[in-house]
């Protein structure tokens, strides 16, 4: 699982914090430009949000970058490539009920036979045969279905760990959690120490992924906090319109979470590609 229970609630009540906390002078009504542009951003509790971003960068310099260094350098491409896979693999029962609750049969049938195909010819996932096949897979979690539905993304929230957000895709975190067939396998140490690891891998799995983009966001950007509110926005905005290979999706196995918004580096400046 991507998050316990009490890791959802602490994540809604830390964005309710930030909202409280603190909120961004709105223009007056002699400064109609920038009233424009507030709006655009979407982005009231800037301030809060900038000083919450620091506090994940300070994170992210000194334990997740290094461990995800690590990770890569240590473990050979090939069981990476495995391990995402099998993370891809277990998140499929949450896609296909978010591709239902869409209204996407033809896409569901897709997430269906994928998960069916390589959960037994690809061994648990190990493969992801279905891509081989010419059948990849796609993303979709309960923020895109409320979208869908209708509902609004509210004001931009960044969350230490989580990464940038908003109101409606933290609900949708947690009832992803809760429709997860995963979440009720059963209980004790075997079970408990099965979910830990799967939320261990995919953070670092995630992290890795992400650490072309991320390097060359600060070195680029004269102001990252703003690259990544956007890339974001614009990235969940591809996901919602189902055009996930727009936004360059990094982390196939359709997590969210860390760095999310952040796209994929293009080609041969990649010191490794994504698979």
């Amino acid at each position: 699982m991507f998050l316990t229970r009490p890791g959802v609630m602490r994540a809604a009540l830390l964005a309710t914090a930030l909202m409280a906390a603190g909120c961004a002078t709105r223009p007056g009504d002699d400064d109609p430009e920038g009233q424009a542009e507030f709006r655009e951003t979407n982005d009231p509790a800037e301030p809060t949000n900038r000083a919450m971003f620091a506090a994940h960068e300070a994170i992210d310099r000194n334990v997740l970058q290094p461990v995800a260094e690590a990770y890569r350098d240590i473990i050979p491409q090939g069981i990476r490539i495995a391990i995402r896979n099998i993370l891809g693999n277990l998140r499929a029962p949450v896609i296909l009920a978010n591709d239902l609750m869409q209204g996407e049969t033809t896409r569901a049938r897709i997430t269906l036979g994928r998960f069916m195909v390589n959960s037994t010819i690809g061994v648990l996932g190990i493969a992801d045969v279905a891509r081989e096949l010419g059948v990849p897979g796609h993303t979709e979690d309960f923020g895109q279905t409320l979208a869908v539905w209708g509902v609004g993304e509210g004001p931009f929230l960044f969350v230490p760990l989580l990464g940038p957000s908003n109101p409606r895709d933290l609900v949708g975190q947690g009832v992803d959690l809760t429709i997860n067939p995963l979440s009720y396998f059963g209980q004790g140490l075997l079970v408990d120490t099965a979910g830990w690891t799967q939320l261990g891998l995919t953070v670092v799995d995630t992290r890795e992924a992400l650490l072309e983009p991320i390097d060359q966001l600060r070195a680029t950007s004269l102001d990252p906090y703003s690259t990544l509110r956007s890339a974001y926005r614009q990235r969940r905005g591809y996901e919602i319109r189902n055009e996930e290979e727009r936004g360059r999706v990094v982390g196939p196995s359709g997590v969210t979470g860390f760095g999310q918004g952040v796209t994929g580096p293009a080609g041969p400046d990649a010191r490794e590609p994504t698979q």
